[in-house]
């Protein structure tokens, strides 16, 4: 076996930690947090075909469509000559879940290792994956991570909205600048601030709702699919900007439904094989906790009355229950029939799921149920779109609008 750099805590104050881009709103946030702890980090943007081609230089071609992009994205950003090799490390979450997901950062290392050996892999996790690293996470940490990521679920959700209705160009974007830097800000500052939510959620859905929008009906476009790939603006080939020009109005579900399907699912996981354990009780109560704080979320969102709020967690969970069992976690799991069925029956009827292509949990769980999801609601129009090396973007847009004209229709 390889040796692999190690991350140390000596690197925290040298080395810059590059971090791929899945989430934008929500990273730049979460970078916030761990800059405020003495790390630097950077959130990495190239997105060229040269992203494609380095990750299948470096990894076999049925690797799956994320792994392969992620990799890419971190080696064509060493190689670019814009980073030090001597002072940089990547970062990589790591849910440990039982697809091809959990091979990301051993081929990654394996990569690094051939073409950057003094350059450290770090694994951002909450499953004890690697306990020897010097990257930790602190309760303090955690608990600003979870305020971050619902403050980028409402700051992505009114961004969409706004950005796709807005009558004037750019006017939605200065609006999410200056949450994202007011925000960052905040928890740099080292005051407990951030945790006032219901007074900056209120500030927060006040100025989108100052943004000027047309009374035109715009045709609503749910986004589900497999968690990189639904997200990442690279990943999808720009899916969110592609339907805003099509005259649509993308709705992406919160990135906070797939944190607690997680945690959901070791809790489930712990019933069904009769295994509760010390750690199931802190996922119990941890759970308790983030959904507890998604419903402080969902309130101000509804008591504002301008924006949809998210989806309940527990409604969502009842939804899947009338599909499929939720001891089915590979991948998704049982998290993508459910938000298709919570959309449809939201009014957002137009459902994409993005997937990789040869990911066969999303396949069985998103093509696979579409039919009964359609069975349950006759007006669903959902079209599966596959992503991999070798899928055209004109093939893929193309797909899109004909789901599209049958929306119209």
């Amino acid at each position: 076996m390889p040796e692999y750099a190690k991350f140390t805590e000596d690197m925290i104050k040298t080395h810059t930690i590059l971090v791929p881009d899945m989430l934008p709103i929500h990273f730049k946030l979460l970078i916030s947090i761990f800059e405020s702890n003495g790390y630097k980090m950077e959130l990495l943007q190239n997105d060229s075909r040269a992203v494609v081609d380095e990750g299948l230089k470096n990894v076999h071609n049925d690797t799956c469509y994320p792994a392969l992009l992620v990799i890419g994205q971190f080696m064509d950003a060493l190689k670019s000559g814009k980073y030090d090799p001597n002072k940089t490390a990547l970062l990589i979450t790591q849910t440990g879940g039982g697809c091809r997901a959990s091979n990301y950062i051993h081929l990654l290392r394996k990569s690094v290792a051939k073409n950057f050996p003094q350059v450290p892999v770090v694994s951002l996790n909450f499953s004890g994956l690697e306990k020897d690293s010097a990257f930790k996470i602190t309760p303090i940490m955690f608990l600003k991570m979870l305020y971050a990521v619902l403050y980028g679920d409402l700051l992505m959700s009114c961004y969409n909205k706004c950005r796709a209705n807005e009558l004037v160009s750019g006017a939605s974007k200065k609006v999410l600048d200056k949450w994202q830097k007011k925000l960052g800000d905040i928890f740099k500052s080292g005051s407990n601030q951030y945790m006032k939510t219901k007074k900056l959620y209120t500030q927060i859905l006040d100025d989108f709702a100052a943004v000027e929008v047309t009374k035109q009906k715009k045709i609503r476009v749910g986004i589900v699919g497999e968690i990189y790939v639904k997200y990442s603006p690279l990943a999808n080939n720009h899916l969110e900007d592609f339907l805003i020009s099509e005259g649509c109005e993308p709705v992406v579900p919160a990135l906070m439904e797939f944190i607690l399907y997680c945690v959901a699912g070791i809790i489930n996981d712990a019933k069904i094989y009769d295994k509760k354990t010390k750690v199931t009780t802190v996922y119990s109560i941890a759970y308790k906790l983030i959904y507890g704080k998604q419903k402080e979320l969902m309130n101000v969102v509804k008591k504002h009355g301008v924006f949809d709020p998210p989806h309940d967690f527990e409604h969502v969970r009842s939804l899947a229950d009338k599909y499929i069992n939720q001891g089915v976690v590979m991948g998704e799991g049982w998290l993508i029939p459910a938000e298709m069925a919570a959309l449809a029956e939201s009014g957002v009827e137009n459902i994409i799921c993005a997937q990789p292509f040869g990911c066969l949990p999303n396949h069985i769980v998103a093509k696979g149920m579409s039919r009964a999801i359609k069975e349950g609601y006759p007006d669903a129009n959902i079209v599966a779109i596959d992503y991999d090396p070798g899928a055209t973007r004109v093939n893929q847009e193309n797909r899109i609008k004909l789901m599209l004209a049958n929306a119209k229709r």
